[in-house]
């Protein structure tokens, strides 16, 4: 586990704002990429700050199945532990049937393609300061579109898939142009919970992409790592983040980690930093417990509005 010499200490005041919070993007192993803690010590991570969830992300496999077979440490551990699926490569890309396993086993999200998103693979062989994994995973390109261009129906199957189970489905690395396909497709089948994830990383949405995926129904997520000062590899400045939540307004805007990797803080000290950072900013703290705290939680489904 985790010692005490691992983790920040926080304020009271600042902990009043930080209880409840939920993470839905927290990179616990195991994993191909090296992580710095695995789905138990997570939970017990977010239980620092009462954090009321957190959802584990895998780019290459099920994490519901993970979460199965640590059911006997998680059983005792402070803060529930969530998983889903990534529809890369290493699960048949775009699979009904992996999703279907995922989310009628427990889980609560499914992501589009994510390192097998063209976006992703031009980023990461250009230089994109993305991890490698330690084997080599086989990958290719993974897309929603059939040979003719047009949505295809294993794409079409797993947005069932999601509608029947109200999960939350996300863009993952896909292109605006492929994700606006996807949520249009997810919003006429009734999927309420839909994510857009870092949209100027690897992703690159535009002002105009990013209003026609607000008028599907989508939230937009803004990461922790990204802001970071310790995560080298890209550090934007807090007035980005500050832009992008006077852009699209607390009520449809999600704040989550995106750490665990090793050489990285952990997720609960990423939050520490940059909340403070945002109250220091002036960002009303009725605000920021709408994008760390209702509003994803209504994503993962844990309330039934935001």
């Amino acid at each position: 586990m985790l010692s005490a010499e691992d983790a920040r200490p926080v304020s009271p005041a600042l902990l009043k704002v930080l209880t409840g919070a939920v993470d839905l993007h927290c990179h616990s192993g195991p994993s191909p990429f090296p992580r710095r803690l695995n789905h138990v010590e997570a939970s017990y991570d977010a239980a620092r700050i009462g954090m009321r969830a957190i959802l584990v992300k895998s780019h290459h496999h099920n994490t519901v199945m993970d979460l199965l077979a640590m059911g006997t440490w998680l059983a005792d551990a402070p803060t529930p532990v969530y998983g889903g699926v990534a529809l890369n490569t290493e699960v048949g890309g775009v699979n009904p049937s992996a999703v279907a396993m995922s989310l009628r086993m427990g889980g609560r999200c499914v992501w589009a393609p994510t390192v097998s998103a063209r976006p992703h693979i031009d980023h990461h062989s250009h230089g994109g300061d993305f991890p490698s994994a330690a084997i080599d995973l086989l990958e290719k390109e993974e897309s929603i579109f059939d040979e003719a261009g047009e949505v295809s129906a294993d794409t079409a199957a797993v947005v069932d898939i999601v509608a029947e189970t109200g999960a939350l489905l996300t863009g993952g690395h896909l292109d605006p142009g492929s994700m606006k396909a996807l949520f249009s497709l997810a919003e006429s089948k009734g999927v309420r919970r839909l994510l857009v994830q870092h949209p100027d990383f690897i992703v690159g949405a535009s002002d105009a992409d990013i209003e026609e995926l607000l008028g599907y129904g989508a939230y937009i997520e803004h990461e922790i790592a990204m802001y970071h000062p310790e995560v080298t590899a890209i550090g934007w400045p807090i007035q980005q983040l500050l832009d992008w939540i006077d852009r699209v307004g607390p009520e449809r805007t999600v704040i989550s980690s995106d750490l665990g990797q090793q050489g990285n803080p952990l997720p609960v000290d990423g939050y520490i930093y940059l909340i403070g950072a945002l109250l220091d900013h002036g960002v009303a703290e009725k605000d920021i417990r709408t994008m760390i705290a209702a509003n994803p939680a209504f994503l993962l489904g844990l309330e039934e509005k935001p």
